[in-house]
């Protein structure tokens, strides 16, 4: 079975024709979040704007029935190699044990600093 969530709360509304997250066979594969809240605005600090990536992903997640425990891989794209330093602070912060695997890049995006996506697990519910 696979299940798409299209409107996680708290999360701004997609800006195209795709799902924030689809759940499919005991995974979560979430869309790539943007540092932008459920009102459309930005931080004007990187690291905030890393923090809010990150808190939207625990959305994402959240509604997908997990969270970033279940994490097992990131993909990151952020737009300067100087950016790599800040965002592993917050980083690090969100993620303190049993690391996911992950994938760093600097490219280009469209008018916003960073992006980061996930693959979690969705864990069973025992009744």
């Amino acid at each position: 079975m696979i299940r798409r969530i299209s409107a996680a709360p708290g999360l701004a509304p997609v800006l195209g024709p795709y799902s924030q997250a689809v759940v499919a066979n005991g995974f979560v594969f979430t869309t790539g979040q943007v540092p932008f809240g459920a009102d459309g605005s930005a931080p004007d600090d990187f690291e905030d704007q890393v923090a809010r990536c990150l808190e939207n992903l625990v959305s994402v997640l959240a509604a997908a029935g997990s969270g970033l425990q279940h994490v097992v891989k990131v993909n990151a794209y952020l737009t300067s190699p100087e950016q790599r330093e800040p965002f592993n602070r917050v980083y690090a912060r969100y993620f303190t044990d049993d690391l996911p695997a992950r994938t760093t890049v600097c490219v280009s995006i469209w008018e916003i600093a960073l992006e980061i996506e996930c693959v979690a697990v969705v864990p069973e519910v025992v009744a």
